[in-house]
This record gives structure tokens, C-alpha cells and sequence, in this order.
């Protein structure tokens, strides 16, 4: 049986690789031109301004707007130190035993298990056990347990990526463990966290069923982290599964995309930035 030649190989390879790629950017361009286009009509500063009226059948999405910017915001506040805190301690601080294993196996089962089971473990711990109620500050502390283990083991995998020569380096100088993490290995492993971070946020502001089972659907604007709200993914849920206004819906998903699009280049921008400003 003659062998296929490598460069036959190749080029099957290549065509079929870059199918794939060209596939992928052929539906997520579509997804996103699709959204804006039965959107982007409805977007207006009225509707960026003003409050929903008659259950969202008419009026803006301010309210929902806010919501969407404070609930993430809260929940990588929270999640953010946790989480890279323990990168650092199960990188730096520990080895190899069998409870740092059992520590990254049950990180990574939380990460696959599903949001509405983080949505009813927040029901029932933060909204009902702790008397808290359908709120900003549940649907955090939800959200902020949820993005957890994806903060954890990217943070971790960007630590373990730093050279042990940067580490031998600071130790020869006579700088402490805490002062190598803090002044080498952490700004090193920086693009890698920020990555993390970054899912986390794309995570949270998605998010439908743990914030309706924790913060509620209100759709007045939040004063306090006690007071419930309703996030624009959660909007535009309500509006198109009840039928309530296809229009408005629409609309919601465009800002909700130009929303996850413009945080995600701003953090990029400015990640690059300390990249640059670092390496000169």
C-alpha cells in the first residue's frame, strides 16, 4: 500500500483547518450581523435613557442597562481575589499532594456544571437560608461563585507559565516569596489572568437562569445591593419568550452584544498597553 505523500498531507490539512476556521467566523459573523441588523433600528438615546414601561412593551432599558454593568461588576470583585488568590497559593505555595489534586478536580467539575444549578444553590443559600431575597448582592455572590473555578485555573496555568528563571532571579536578590509573587510573577502572568477575567465577565453578563432564580426581574433602578434587578440578558429573555415586544427585544440583544464587545476591547486595549509599557 503506497504511503500518501507529507505534501498531499499538508495541503489536506491546511484546506481542512482552514475550512473549519472559515466556518466558524462565517456563523458568528452572521449571528452578529443578523442581531444588529433587527436591532440596531430600535437603539436610540430615548431607549438607552429612559425606563421600560408597560412590562417592557414600550419605553428603554435603563434600569436593565445598569444591571447588566453592576452585577458582573460586583461578581469579579468578589470572584477576582478569591480566585487568583488560590492560583497563587496552589502554585507558590504548596506542592503536589493529593488535596491540591482534589482541589483542581473539583475546580474543574465546577466549572462544567450548569448555571441554573449555581441559580438554585443561590436560591436557596443566599435568597431563602440567608434571608437575603432576590437582589444585586445574591445574584453577586452567585455569579462571583460561578466564574470561580474559570479565574482559578486560568490564573494558575498563566502563573505556572512565567520561567522558573524570573523566580530564581528575585530569590538570588533576596526578595521574599510574597515579594517574587507580588513584583514578578503576578505582572508576568498578567495577560493570562486578565484572559480569565475576561470569560468570567463574557460568563456574567450573559447569564440568564442564575440571576432571575437570585436577583430577581425587577425593573426598577437598583439603589442599593439589596434591591433587585434584572439584567438585559434576562430583558430580553422576558420579552421574547412572553412576546411582549419582538422589537424591543432585538434591540436589548444589540446593546447586550456592543455592550460585550466594547468591554472586551477596552480590557484588551489596556492589557496591551501595560504589555508595552512593560517591555520597554
Amino acid at each position: 500500500m503506497r504511503r500518501i505523500s507529507p505534501k498531499i498531507t499538508q495541503a489536506l490539512a491546511v484546506t481542512l483547518l482552514g475550512a473549519a476556521t472559515l466556518l466558524t467566523v462565517i456563523v458568528l459573523v452572521f449571528i452578529i450581523v443578523f442581531v444588529l441588523a433587527k436591532g440596531l433600528p430600535g437603539v436610540t438615546w430615548e431607549f438607552l435613557s429612559s425606563a421600560p414601561k408597560d412590562m417592557g412593551k414600550a419605553g428603554g432599558i435603563l434600569p436593565t442597562l445598569a444591571g447588566t454593568v453592576l452585577l458582573p461588576l460586583f461578581a469579579i470583585a468578589i470572584a477576582l481575589p478569591l480566585g487568583v488568590g488560590t492560583a497563587v497559593y496552589l502554585t507558590e505555595y504548596t506542592r503536589e499532594t493529593r488535596f491540591t489534586r482534589a482541589l483542581r478536580f473539583g475546580t474543574d467539575c465546577l466549572a462544567g456544571i450548569p448555571s441554573i444549578i449555581f441559580g438554585l444553590f443561590g436560591f436557596i443559600f443566599f435568597v431563602v437560608m440567608l434571608k437575603m431575597g432576590w437582589c444585586l448582592l445574591s445574584g453577586a455572590l452567585t455569579l462571583a461563585i460561578m466564574v470561580l473555578p474559570t479565574i482559578i485555573r486560568t490564573s494558575e496555568e498563566a502563573i505556572r507559565a512565567v520561567p522558573n528563571a524570573y523566580r530564581e532571579v528575585s530569590f538570588s536578590l533576596g526578595a521574599t516569596r510574597w515579594e517574587t509573587v507580588l513584583k514578578v510573577i503576578l505582572p508576568n502572568a498578567l495577560p493570562g489572568i486578565v484572559t480569565g477575567v475576561m470569560l468570567g465577565i463574557g460568563r456574567s453578563i450573559g447569564e440568564t437562569a442564575a440571576v432571575i432564580f437570585t436577583a430577581g426581574s425587577s425593573l426598577r433602578m437598583p439603589m442599593s445591593v439589596f434591591d433587585s434587578v434584572r439584567t438585559m440578558s434576562v430583558h430580553f429573555y422576558i420579552l421574547a419568550r412572553e412576546g411582549i415586544s419582538n422589537e424591543n427585544a432585538y434591540a436589548t440583544a444589540a446593546v447586550l452584544i456592543i455592550t460585550v464587545l466594547v468591554v472586551n476591547l477596552a480590557a484588551y486595549g489596556l492589557m496591551h498597553r501595560f504589555i508595552a509599557k512593560r517591555s520597554k
